[in-house]
This record gives structure tokens, C-alpha cells and sequence, in this order.
């Protein structure tokens, strides 16, 4: 079943993998969230976004962000004045550059 069949538009799934400096997590949890909502979220293609903090590895957080098309996160956003307001809100944070990958919907539950 494709997801014309499921009753869903086709959507892309940025899944980026941050790495923050130790101690620092109160700081990013509030940084993170402002820059979702001030920022991302009035990119063009944005459809939505989850934040999951790490149980086991305090400092890690895994960020999802739904997009209308790749390129509305490749080339629009991180080609816009927005990609820089939210580097400056979260960047200070890394303890590394964030592992990014894009995926496509294969299946899902009801």
C-alpha cells in the first residue's frame, strides 16, 4: 500500500542525530524548542517536527522535521537567512556537527 492508498501526501522525514556539550542540556532543551517554533516552523514545506531527548546519553537529542519536499530543507531553507537565525539559536550547543539523513515513508500504523 502507497501512501496515496494510506490517505497521506507524500512527506520527508530529516532525521538529524545532535550531539550537545555535557551539562549543557536545560539550556538546549529551552534553545531547541524556540527555534522550532520562531524559526522552522514558518519555513516553507514544513509540516511539523518531534524532539526526543536521550535516557541513557543526556547529551544526545534526535530531531525529526516533516518537509512538503527535500528541497524545500536542502535548498530553500538551508539556502535562506532562516538556516543562519537557527544555527545561531542551536549551534552553540554541539559538541559535534549533527548527523542528518532523509528518509520516505515505506509504512506506518493506523
Amino acid at each position: 500500500m502507497n501512501q496515496e492508498e494510506q490517505g497521506s501526501e507524500p512527506m520527508i522525514l530529516e532525521l538529524a542525530d545532535i550531539r550537545i556539550q555535557p551539562g549543557r542540556q536545560a539550556e538546549f532543551d529551552e534553545a531547541i524548542q524556540r527555534g522550532l517554533t520562531t524559526v522552522i516552523a514558518h519555513a516553507q514545506g514544513f509540516r511539523g517536527y518531534k524532539v526526543n531527548k536521550g535516557i541513557e546519553s543526556p547529551e544526545r537529542y534526535l530531531l525529526q522535521i516533516f518537509w512538503d519536499t527535500l528541497e524545500d530543507h536542502t535548498v530553500a531553507f538551508r539556502g535562506s537567512e532562516a538556516f543562519g537565525q537557527w544555527r545561531a539559536i542551536v549551534g552553540p550547543f554541539f559538541a559535534a556537527p549533527p548527523v542528518v539523513e532523509h528518509f520516505e515513508l515505506l509504512a506506518k500504523s493506523a
